[in-house]
């Protein structure tokens, strides 16, 4: 079992900046940690994930070159930095977690955490 706990959510005003926290525990050892994010009314879509191993990260189009995901190996804690905010990245954001190695983008993540909400405010 991976128990992923996402900290770092909040409130904040258009072109602010946020970061989120995805804390790993049990079965540490997984191939790749991402985020998704599920506005209201929408259907929960990818945004960002790394893999532990090398660090090779991918990025939705929409989030390209505002946010950055990064790990701490040390403390098995998956970061997403998240910059320049529009209204439209209000969402709540879920870490999650693939155990083997897998086209991240087509196969969906064996472990979830709870979410966390992000409001961007105009």
């Amino acid at each position: 079992q991976v128990q992923l706990v996402e900290s770092g959510g909040g409130l904040v005003q258009a072109g602010g900046s946020l970061r989120l926290s995805c804390a790993t525990s049990g079965r540490t050892f997984t191939y790749a940690t991402g985020w998704f994010r599920q506005a209201p009314g929408k259907e929960r879509e990818f945004v960002a994930s790394i893999i532990w191993s090398g660090g090779s990260t991918a990025y939705d189009d929409s989030v390209m070159g505002r946010f950055t995901i990064s790990r701490d190996n040390a403390n098995n804690t998956v970061y997403l930095q998240l910059n320049s905010l529009t209204p439209e990245d209000t969402a709540v954001y879920y870490c999650a977690a693939w155990v083997l190695p897998s086209p991240l983008r087509r196969v969906a993540p064996a472990y979830w955490g709870q979410g966390t909400q992000v409001t961007v405010s105009s």
